[in-house]
């Protein structure tokens, strides 16, 4: 008797043992389970945090009013043809900055992009009107439509800058590497040598005429302490 009851109890021992061991074996299958969907979910997060949007609108939940964070979201979505999301920051980077040049000429180049030319053309409008008096808001301006491709829209920035700054050496010089850059070497020669004129302390505006064959000569440092 004793024998068979110490057999049964080896049986159902080894019985136990099995189905803890199989608890076991379900338990740490579900654990590594879960433990590989937490790191893909965990993996999708991290790139998501690590994406352009997300990093601009955590930004954002740190300084809600800055603008060129504004228009780097703008920008974004501009990109992506979200073109309501796209506006909406656009216009509030310049709810809290209307001068915000780079965000002005994003906003003209999202028209543009949506084929709606006439408000392209009203904002550009708008926004060159806002600058008429001051030729260096008119280059600033001009420089940001240029960046945007909106050559168009930049010539008239530089035109309107000649028109009240003729004066200035500076304005000069950013004509005329802007028709430098379009090739127009006739038009950049007669900007560069006006502006070269009233500030001759410019050598790479000097090199640049040089290289368009024009026969300049920067000031020495003595013969400008000896104007002084």
């Amino acid at each position: 008797m004793g024998g068979h009851d110490s057999t049964k109890m080896k049986v159902i021992l080894i019985f136990f043992a099995i189905v803890l061991l199989g608890f076991a074996l379900l338990f740490l299958g579900g654990c590594r389970e879960a433990e590989n969907r937490g790191l893909n979910t965990g993996g999708a997060t991290i790139k998501a945090a690590e994406g352009p949007e997300a990093q601009l609108l955590t930004e954002l939940n740190r300084k809600f009013e800055n603008p060129d964070t504004h228009c780097k979201l703008g920008r974004l979505y501009h990109t992506q043809e979200n073109w309501d999301k796209a506006e909406y920051h656009y216009n509030v980077a310049l709810g809290f900055d209307p001068a915000h040049r780079p965000t002005q000429a994003a906003q003209v180049r999202m028209f543009v992009d949506k084929g709606d030319m006439a408000k392209a053309e009203q904002f550009a409008s708008n926004y060159k009107n806002q600058v008429s008096a001051s030729p260096r808001e008119s280059i600033s301006l001009g420089q940001e439509f240029e960046k945007e491709q909106l050559d168009e829209y930049a010539l008239a920035c530089y035109q309107q800058a000649i028109r009240v700054g003729s004066h200035l050496a500076e304005v000069n010089r950013q004509v005329g590497y802007y028709y430098l850059r379009c090739g127009d070497k006739t038009k950049a020669k007669e900007y560069l040598q006006r502006s070269f004129e009233l500030n001759p302390n410019q050598s790479d505006v000097a090199g640049q005429l040089g290289r368009l064959g024009v026969a300049v000569q920067v000031p020495r440092k003595s013969e400008q302490n000896l104007s002084r």
